[in-house]
């Protein structure tokens, strides 16, 4: 062993370690350091603010109802979104892993393929499909179903239909990497003590995928309640979320102080949700199912 090196020093980890935390440090806690003062600046005018400490922004944030709606709207979308992700994505996941189709890489080809274009561009495609003069309003009057055309776009079910094909993939990839990760010969064995299939699914399969159930559920929730462009292409101003009123707040009255206050509430909500899940899953699935 070279002099100076033992087998562990400490000294070499902290090296190794250094360029990461450094990163951190400059493009991660920094910045929530920095707004998370910038909470306590108090606004004077648009685009003015002083040092002055105050809790004023703080205080009209726990006392105006107003932004409490928009924070739990913003919670139920989110929680509508994963969940309906969770049911919808499940069993393509399922279905790759179990297929006996030799080339298994190109179904995972063709679940990645969306994310080569340009997530505003699939967003806008939706206007096209449930517009007035999109292709199911248009279908439907041809075949005269209708007499006039279904409001359908710039409405919350747009909304979560646009999270619905931004986030399906990441669902479809958790859940499939952690059936990837179950040993297939305790399926087997359960088959060989009488299990049914359907009972070696409910039984094994199920029970051993849930982490990645829950790591898809997590990623699918956190994404959607921070959204920002979808809400604002596909929705109207009753179906802004978060993300939304933080923008205006900040872009449109120029009262960053305020921003940052909203900016830091919708950060630590977030926070908690996948505090919770690591407390009792971990978050290696999450990290397994976004390297796919």
């Amino acid at each position: 062993m070279t002099k100076g090196w033992k087998l562990y020093d400490p000294r070499l980890a902290w090296m190794l370690v250094a360029p990461v935390l450094l990163l951190l440090l400059l493009f991660l806690l920094l910045p929530i350091a920095v707004m998370g003062v910038y909470t306590f600046f108090t606004f004077v005018t648009a685009g003015v603010e002083t040092s002055a400490l105050t809790f004023a922004n703080w205080k009209e944030f726990l006392t105006d109802s107003y932004y409490h709606g928009f924070l739990l709207k913003t919670v139920r979308v989110g929680a509508m979104t994963a969940i309906i992700c969770a049911v919808l994505g499940y069993f393509p996941a399922y279905f790759i892993w179990a297929t006996t189709f030799r080339h298994k890489w190109l179904l995972l080809l063709l679940l990645i393929v969306p994310f080569w274009i340009s997530f505003t561009i699939r967003t806008f495609s939706w206007i096209h499909i449930l517009g007035e003069q999109g292709i199911i309003n248009v279908t439907l009057l041809k075949l005269g179903l209708i007499d006039q055309p279904l409001q359908m776009l710039y409405t919350e079910g747009a909304v979560i239909m646009g999270l619905l094909h931004f986030l399906l993939p990441y669902m479809i990839l958790n859940v499939y990497v952690s059936l990837e990760s179950i040993d297939r010969t305790l399926i087997s064995a359960a088959r060989s003590m009488g299990c049914t299939s359907a009972q070696a699914f409910r039984e094994v399969t199920l029970p051993l995928s849930l982490p990645g159930l829950g790591a898809g559920l997590l990623l699918c929730f956190v994404l959607a309640a921070g959204s920002y462009v979808t809400p604002q292409l596909l929705g109207s101003g009753r179906d802004a979320l978060f993300g939304n009123l933080i923008y205006d707040t900040i872009m449109g009255q120029l009262n960053w102080p305020m921003g940052a206050t909203l900016s830091i509430v919708l950060f630590v909500v977030l926070g908690c949700f996948a505090a919770a899940y690591t407390r009792y899953m971990g978050m290696s699935q999450i990290v397994k199912g976004l390297g796919g």
